[in-house]
């Protein structure tokens, strides 16, 4: 099985390589994970790093950890960086979390991200969308149909296993991150998105990985409740008899009940 994903790893490689060697020159919507951290490393060995321009969106449903792993691992592809405002909270209805959020939030984005493009002179806006994402709920990316926006991970073929893999041969730090989502994505379609409850919910989310846990991991907010979602490998950690009060005495800090 492992010798097959590398050979679909392989010849996915081949496949994005000439995909990107199409384009003039890329904008990269950059987020510092997995799979936007593949594709900024991909661009750059492709077309050479001084064509092509990393941007992350600075908001409140973005931890701001994540935009300094953003901003230090385009400098260590040498690649430009910029950041820019992402106003998704202020687009009316969507703080209300209707299942269309990552519709606005898309669309909202990656508008932005063209004008960027045009501005500073690049042909052409990527987006790390993978050949996984077309299997889920994802209506962000009926966003970026819509824009025009290019996903050369999925056109290619890429999984996620596939871009983990080119990931760690590449020597890249995120081959092992775990998968990145908006803090927006914590909360139930219905539950209203606060700048406060997005606060406790970023808050949760360090303190756990203050202690060290591995693997992907979320908070959950359900109003008064938390919902912790952690990879198995952490069930003896978090249920440690020194750990476990630690946990329950952090999100009861947090307002949680």
């Amino acid at each position: 099985m492992a010798g097959s994903a590398r050979k679909k790893a392989d010849e996915g490689w081949k496949r994005l390589v000439s995909i990107l060697k199409e384009m003039e020159s890329v904008v990269v919507g950059f987020s510092a994970g997995v799979d936007s951290t593949f594709l900024l490393y991909a661009a750059a060995k492709v077309l050479g790093a001084d064509k092509v321009l990393a941007v992350t969106a600075r908001s409140k449903t973005y931890p701001e950890r994540q935009l300094q792993e953003a901003i230090k691992y385009a400098g260590d592809l040498g690649v430009r960086h910029m950041s820019i405002e992402s106003e998704e909270l202020e687009i009316p209805g969507f703080r209300d979390n209707p299942t269309n959020r990552c519709y606005m939030c898309k669309t909202e984005l990656y508008t932005k991200l063209k004008q960027t493009a045009e501005k500073e002179g690049y042909a052409v806006v990527l987006d790390g969308s993978n050949a996984d994402d077309v299997s889920d709920y994802r209506p962000g990316m009926q966003a970026l149909k819509k824009l025009g926006i290019r996903s050369p991970l999925l056109e290619a073929g890429l999984s996620k296993e596939h871009i983990r893999l080119l990931s760690k041969r590449a020597g890249l730090p995120t081959w092992n991150k775990q998968a990145l989502a908006c803090l927006s994505s914590r909360f139930p379609y219905g539950t209203k998105i606060t700048d406060e409850d997005l606060v406790k919910v970023d808050a949760g989310e360090r303190f756990l990985e203050e202690l060290g846990l591995v693997g992907a991991f979320r908070v959950r907010h359900h109003n008064a409740i938390v919902r912790i979602e952690v990879d198995a490998r952490n069930f003896p950690k978090i249920v440690d008899p020194e750990v476990y009060p630690r946990i329950v005495e952090k999100f009861k800090e947090l307002g949680y009940k």
